[in-house]
């Protein structure tokens, strides 16, 4: 696999973020759709700027770090979560032959272990020195396609006592929901985009699940660096 790291074009995600408290009901339908303000706010960051991306090609996802039961449970909340935004899934990227990729592992130090790691993240040893000194669980490393779409997403995950309390199925999704698109580093504090139902199955949220259909919408663009880009999101939501 090429090494990316270097690219014009990557960049990474730099929020070190836990993982969600999946403690909400199964989602209900919504009385009244976001407003604009609501759909602006899940892509601006914290300096400021508004970025939307999106992928602008098939996910061709890998699992790395368990076994062949968890890597189809991973595979098909990849699968569930494209099939909800309308994005395709195929056996190879043209480029990568990997371009969705997630690695489970228990230390961050077994990171260094993982086969062509640093030729994708080449400051991987200070990355993680980083993740274990602020004890996190989980990590998204994102690079662009010349146009600025998503072409590549890189989830590192450190499967500690946290992670253990949600299932498989849930953590999946969760994965899988926030590799679609480039959301904010602000995005899901005050609301998680997820419910659980009563039978242990993890759901995204009616609101979020329109935003993610809408977002996909093949007559938008895959890039959007103007706010007022939200206004033909949140419209593509109330149609």
């Amino acid at each position: 696999m090429e090494a990316i790291g270097g690219s014009s074009h990557a960049q990474a995600d730099r929020t070190i973020a836990k993982a969600f408290a999946m403690t909400d009901a199964a989602p209900e339908e919504p009385d009244q759709m976001p407003d604009p303000d609501w759909v602006t706010r899940q892509f601006t960051r914290s300096d400021g700027s508004f970025r939307f991306a999106r992928w602008a090609r098939a996910l061709a996802p890998v699992i790395v770090g368990t076994d062949d039961q968890g890597c189809k449970i991973f595979e098909d909340g990849i699968r569930h979560v494209a099939t909800v935004a309308g994005a395709g899934v195929g056996e190879l990227d043209p480029d990568l032959g990997a371009n969705f990729m997630v690695f489970l592992v228990n230390e961050w130090h077994e990171l260094e272990q993982a086969p062509n790691l640093v030729r994708l993240i080449p400051n991987l040893a200070e990355l993680i020195e980083n993740l274990t000194a602020h004890g996190a669980n989980q990590y998204r490393v994102f690079n662009f396609d010349p146009e600025g779409a998503l072409r590549l997403c890189i989830s590192l995950i450190r499967y500690d006592e946290q992670m253990q309390s949600i299932s498989a199925q849930t953590l999946a999704v969760n994965i899988a929901f926030q590799g679609m698109l480039l959301w904010s580093d602000q995005a899901f504090r005050e609301e998680s985009p997820f419910g659980v139902t009563n039978d242990g199955v993890c759901l995204i949220k009616p609101a979020y699940a329109r935003l993610l259909q809408a977002a996909y919408d093949p007559v938008l663009p895959s890039v959007g660096t103007d706010p007022a880009f939200a206004l033909r999101l949140a419209a593509r939501m109330a149609g």
